[in-house]
């Protein structure tokens, strides 16, 4: 049986949510690290990312937990000053995720957007965000099938990065966690890229043709009104064309205590010891569910 792992996204806060998660799963024996196909999204790329590098799934969430961040990590979004504006960005990110208008056309929107925002440059992103990967040749990537997605900044098309890209992990990487508004686009090939969860929180239909796919899915949980609707609403067309191919899917959403500690704001980088410790309870728990498919 082919095992795909699907990590979505959800700012710094899930980075640290899925860290511990991932690490409770593993310390009661369930080891996504193991999965055949890897597949993040913005925060989902940087963890996967590390499973697929062979981090030891069962200590991922130590360093957040102790609040000993690598490298400049704990840098304000953006790279200071005031909270940057980003009631344009959610106001379009509705409109590409609620099929009113040509997805790709609302995603360059998007892009544009991200082009002209007020950001730390993208050597100085970069240069901190690459920090947990400083030991990589800059065009490492992970022997064990791993992709991560980004959108073009310009046309708005969807961009899933593989070994077969010709890139190096660290940029891609970056390049799907570069939040429109908050940190600059990232250049590969030659071309800008931002954020992949400009599609999708998830982009879970990536994962076709796996036997088992296990989505963990941070912002389900946690955007509400009207593009909450329309995330949850996209998910469920994803799971439902991978249950059309065949698949097993298996969901993982954080628990009352894990959105308890999220706070309001997936990217406020205070929130991670708590967010991670309550992922690593929840995978704790949750492993015993999980087992008997990962198994």
């Amino acid at each position: 049986m082919t095992r795909a792992l699907v990590l979505g996204g959800g700012g710094p806060v899930g980075i640290a949510w899925e860290s511990g998660l991932v690490a409770g799963l593993a310390q009661a024996g369930v080891d996504l690290a193991q999965a055949d196909f890897t597949m993040g999204t913005s925060a989902g790329s940087f963890v996967g990312a590390r499973l697929a590098l062979g981090s030891d799934p069962r200590t991922l969430a130590d360093p957040i937990i102790a609040d000993r961040i690598p490298g400049d990590e704990r840098r304000p979004a953006g790279g200071g000053g005031p909270p940057p504006d980003l009631s344009k960005l959610m106001q379009l990110m509705g409109e590409a995720q609620g099929g009113v208008r040509n997805p790709a056309e609302v995603r360059a929107e998007i892009g544009a957007f991200a082009l002209a925002a007020q950001t730390m440059d993208e050597a100085a992103f970069i240069e901190s965000f690459g920090k947990s990967f400083s030991t990589l040749a800059v065009d490492a990537w992970p022997e064990r099938g791993f992709a991560c997605t980004a959108v073009d900044a310009e046309t708005g098309a969807f961009q899933l990065w593989t070994k077969d890209s010709g890139v190096g992990v660290v940029r891609a990487v970056a390049s799907s966690c570069s939040v429109p508004g908050v940190y600059p686009p990232v250049t590969l090939n030659g071309r800008r890229y931002i954020d992949g969860g400009m599609r999708s929180s998830t982009n879970a239909d990536m994962a076709l043709g796996h036997e088992l796919v296990v989505v963990i899915a941070v912002r389900l949980g946690t955007a509400g009104g009207s593009l909450g609707e329309r995330i949850a609403a996209r998910f469920n067309e994803e799971v439902e064309s991978l249950k059309h191919g065949g698949a097993t899917v298996v969901t993982i959403t954080p628990d009352d205590a894990s959105l308890g500690a999220f706070g309001v704001n997936l990217m406020d980088f205070r929130r991670r010891p708590d967010a991670a410790r309550a992922g690593l309870a929840q995978g704790l728990v949750y492993a015993a569910d999980l087992k008997p498919y990962w198994s």
